[in-house]
């Protein structure tokens, strides 16, 4: 089944609404994602601020393919699954960032932060290669 069809098949199941792209929301999601992902470099920060930097500024680019191809999520590790259909991103990028997700949620809603900085290296250098996808995606259409 090609991509679409499966972006389709989760709009049948209720997991995505259709809605047309806006280029000003993917305009302004690609800005957020890249001042993240910049202070998420920061090593001056603290680990929790990073990572939550990191995680967010992936999130915001899984976003922008998302809207770009005409389709939303309210469901956030959504909008990382469907990484394999917007911009054909590899299966293990999107394990990693659903363990971030997984990580976050445990942060965000128990208190709970587990400091891993290799998973932080991993979800850096995962997103910053998210960042080139999208970008390149980007470029393409115009």
């Amino acid at each position: 089944m090609s991509s679409k069809g499966n972006l389709d098949n989760l709009v049948r199941s209720g997991g995505l609404k259709t809605e047309p792209p806006d280029r000003k929301e993917c305009e302004g999601l690609l800005r957020s994602a890249i001042d993240r992902l910049k202070d998420a470099h920061n090593p001056a920060l603290s680990f929790a601020s990073r990572f939550d930097l990191a995680y967010n500024a992936a999130h915001a680019l899984g976003l922008t393919a998302l809207r770009r191809q005409g389709y939303r999520s309210d469901k956030r590790y959504l909008v990382f699954q469907c990484l394999v259909h917007t911009l054909d991103v590899d299966k293990a990028q999107v394990r990693l960032f659903a363990l971030c997700h997984e990580r976050r949620n445990l942060a965000e809603y128990e208190g709970y932060m587990d400091v891993d900085e290799v998973l932080l290296a991993d979800l850096l250098a995962a997103t910053d290669r998210l960042l080139v996808h999208v970008q390149r995606a980007v470029a393409d259409a115009e």
